[in-house]
């Protein structure tokens, strides 16, 4: 391959991870669009979001598979651990800073729970990673107000990082 190739694939590659990233936002904006429609009775509206969304599932999956960015359970995790640890080291303090000089106190409470929520999951994305292949039986359970994810056989009783009692978490 020559260097103008190389360039080529390179774009390429870019590309595919900006259409990811655009295709994975809509999704999360579709869906959140969806909530709104249903709690306002907009059923049709809802579904239209709701069948968006999963399709913008598939063009992201897509995209990503292309760019390379799909590997084996160790290499997902691995990138998983990876990515979580830039959030929560890199991307989310200087946000929270400049929410914080902005006078912005919504962003800083969810900068901070998004910050505190991907320390967590980074270190149970490597607890995973270590014990590949084996299962404990647990269940993992989504705090629905600030994104904690707890590790266990039941929800614990209150978040430790948004205050939520047990009945704001959903097990997947």
């Amino acid at each position: 391959m020559n260097e103008e190739e190389e360039d080529s694939d390179m774009k390429t590659n870019e590309n595919l991870m900006s259409a990811f990233a655009g295709e994975s936002q809509a999704n999360r904006k579709y869906l959140a669009f969806a909530k709104v429609a249903e709690k306002e009775g907009h059923r049709l509206a809802a579904k239209m979001f709701l069948a968006a969304a999963e399709a913008e599932t598939i063009h992201a999956h897509a995209h990503l598979k292309a760019a390379g960015g799909i590997g084996d359970t160790a290499s997902n995790l691995k990138s998983a651990v990876s990515g979580e640890t830039y959030e929560f080291t890199q991307m989310y303090p200087p946000f929270i800073d400049e929410a914080k000089a902005e006078g912005r106190d919504e962003a800083v409470r969810t900068f901070t729970y998004a910050n505190e929520a991907e320390k967590v999951h980074a270190r149970l994305f490597q607890e995973v990673l270590d014990k590949l292949g084996t299962d404990d039986g647990d269940e993992f359970f989504v705090c629905t107000v600030c994104g904690h994810v707890h590790k266990g056989t039941s929800a614990p009783e209150q978040c430790p990082i948004c205050g939520a009692k047990s009945a704001a978490y959903k097990m997947v």
